[in-house]
């Protein structure tokens, strides 16, 4: 079994750039099968989930290519419209396939998605919205089969929760539907924002993605384009983490800051010196974090649920306490039993964590549950005494591109085993 060993206790310094958003690339990927002619796609991290992305593409005939961090894409021989159980559990975000096969085929036959269990991901947001643009949906043993027999038809919808899937879906099914759809309580994202670029390169007629609603009017069809994958905000954030718990000093390029302005707050409020500008940030950490205070997580543009786990790493070495309020999955706490191994002291009720910072971590064989969860184990071992083992690799991989070279080039010691 891979695992990554890690002595701690060394302070990082040095410039990192930002790898292509994961949460941008996939349904990107997706909207590429209605795309008519071939698409170029600049900035695509190097990633488990991305390859499992590009499975799916290959399965339902499409052409692709890769050179570094482009992919050539051409879905011009689309001609299935069924994915098998075994591609869909790949990524938890492969339900986004859904709205892109509707799109360009009017069927879809798959399963519900794999990925991190990090709790119920509301599908039947995605179902409800879908219907409502005309779709029928049958579900049977753990399969959706979906068809619009009179084709995807704009209409108003309203989402009980600005889903950031069930948006993706509403917006790629509807981009080739016939009239004008309108999707009010639509997620805000900047992936949300960046998915719609994409589209709208391609030939679509998408209005204030990004704004909370979002207007869509139908195209007949859509031509292939070059374009380029916003940075990963989450990656990023990470990075200011590694910095954060070494006492280290670190440039983060090629990246859109203002992206992680909800996150800034924290690391300010634990004594980080912060200078950006519109695609750069410097960090200055202090010899002893502060207590980041209460950390609730919200849809955008609130905390993100994404960054729980790394900002409670942070402050299991912060001075004072710290409370965590986990408002968008029931199930993202499964770092606390491997942070608590090496010392920290972390109590858990219900959706509320309450973390006392301690004055030392130390080493311990650790297992990564999900994909942040692993980050955060990665900033623990950082700060921690002694060599941390961190198994479990592949969550880590669905997000985080080579990782472990990064960190030593910027003066971890750190290195991948078998």
């Amino acid at each position: 079994m891979e695992k990554l060993v890690v002595n701690g206790k060394r302070k990082l310094s040095g410039e990192i750039r930002v790898q292509g958003s994961k949460n941008s690339t996939l349904p990107i990927i997706a909207a590429t099968v209605m795309c008519e002619g071939e698409v170029v796609l600049h900035n695509c991290p190097e990633l488990t989930d991305v390859v499992a992305a590009v499975n799916i593409l290959e399965h339902l005939g499409c052409k692709i290519r890769k050179e570094k961090d482009t992919l050539i894409i051409n879905s011009s021989a689309v001609s299935v419209s069924e994915i098998s159980e075994t591609l869909m559990h790949e990524m938890r975000s492969s339900i986004v396939f859904l709205g892109a096969l509707l799109a360009r085929t009017g069927n879809a036959e798959l399963s519900t998605p794999g990925g991190c269990e990090i709790g119920v991901r509301p599908i039947d947001l995605h179902l409800r919205a879908l219907r409502e643009l005309g779709v029928k949906i049958k579900e049977e043993n753990g399969k959706l089969f979906c068809t619009a027999p009179n084709g995807i038809t704009g209409n108003e919808i309203s989402l009980a929760f600005p889903s950031v899937g069930a948006t993706e879906n509403v917006m790629l099914a509807a981009t080739l539907g016939k009239g004008r759809t309108i999707l009010n309580n639509a997620a805000r994202e900047p992936e949300i924002k960046n998915l719609a670029d994409f589209l709208n390169s391609c030939g679509a007629r998408i209005f204030s993605a990004g704004e909370g609603r979002i207007i869509i009017d139908g195209v007949k069809k859509l031509h292939g384009c070059e374009f380029t994958v916003i940075s990963d905000r989450i990656v990023a954030a990470t990075y200011m983490a590694c910095a954060a718990v070494t006492s280290g000093e670190m440039d983060i390029l090629n990246f859109p800051v203002s992206h992680i302005s909800p996150v800034l707050p924290i690391f300010t409020s634990c004594g980080c010196r912060i200078t950006a500008d519109e695609n750069n940030l410097h960090i200055r950490a202090p010899k002893k974090l502060r207590s980041p205070g209460t950390v609730r997580t919200m849809p955008y543009p609130g905390f993100p649920t994404d960054f729980q786990a790394p900002a409670m790493a942070m402050a299991c070495v912060a001075d004072g306490t710290a409370i965590f309020i986990e408002t968008i999955f029931e199930s993202r706490y499964k770092h606390v039993p491997e942070l608590k191994r090496m010392g920290a002291n972390i109590s858990v009720e219900g959706a509320v964590a309450v973390v006392q910072g301690v004055s030392k971590l130390t080493s311990a064989n650790v297992y990564a549950g999900d994909l942040r969860g692993g980050a955060a184990l990665i900033i623990a071992s950082l700060a921690a005494e002694g060599e941390t083992n961190i198994y479990n690799l592949k969550h880590i991989d669905r997000g985080y591109e080579n990782i472990e070279e990064n960190l030593a080039r910027l003066g971890a010691e750190i290195k991948r085993e078998v």
